[in-house]
């Protein structure tokens, strides 16, 4: 079976809205809350992993595996723009994840090898963006957080990923990452960072249900 993970709380409130879920289609596992859907003509789960991070996500990617014979793990959402040659609402599928936060970064290099993992690129009617995905437990406000991630080559980030790529590696998974640019950093030292980090929150905030809908409407026929 296929299975879609969804991390945010908002991407999973429009995920039920676009769906038109029902109460009673609803199942429940330690994570919350998930349904099945015919998509593409073949059965997929669809599935809320615990408000994102990278343990919650990951656990709930090795329950599903483990409980429902989940044979690949789509992972749709949003994500930081980092390479700013993409703008936002630009869906990126990443040849590439890799967790960004297992080093210290001022001493050693930002990203070891171990926690790389290497994707096959889906077969798309159409072209689309790709790069690589690098994913922490802390999403990307300062701008110093976004220089660093943009000078080791990153091109999009989020806070779970990278992580769900390595359990589907350790199981013999497939696994396939879509994400929506919903917002970029921004430089603090010209608006100064309380009102950076509003200002980009409220760019999340208004492009969720945007970046999901382009998910849905445009690519996840085509991965499942």
């Amino acid at each position: 079976m296929t299975a879609v993970s969804i991390a945010a709380s908002k991407e999973w409130y429009y995920t039920l809205e676009y769906f038109k879920v029902a109460e009673e289609e609803m199942s429940y596992s330690p994570f919350g809350q998930y349904f099945t859907r015919e998509i593409g003509e073949k059965s997929v789960l669809i599935y809320f992993a615990g408000r994102g991070r990278k343990v919650a996500s990951s656990a709930a990617a090795q329950y599903f595996i483990d409980r429902h014979e989940v044979t690949k793990i789509i992972v749709a959402g949003t994500a930081a723009g980092i390479d700013e040659s993409n703008e936002v609402l630009d869906i990126v599928i990443p040849y590439k994840a890799v967790q960004c936060d297992t080093t210290v970064k001022e001493m050693e290099s930002l990203i070891r090898e171990r926690f790389i993992v290497d994707l096959d690129l889906p077969k798309l009617p159409f072209e689309f963006k790709t790069g690589v995905i690098g994913t922490q437990d802390k999403p990307i406000v300062m701008w110093i957080d976004h220089v660093t991630l943009r000078d080791n080559g990153i091109t999009i980030a989020d806070t779970e990923a990278a992580a769900i790529a390595f359990v589907c590696k350790l199981n013999n998974v497939e696994c396939v990452i879509a994400k929506g640019i919903s917002d970029f950093a921004l430089d603090e030292s010209k608006a100064g960072a309380e009102r950076s980090c509003i200002e980009q929150y409220e760019t999340f905030v208004s492009n969720v249900p945007k970046v999901m809908k382009k998910i849905f409407d445009e690519y996840l026929e085509h991965l499942v």
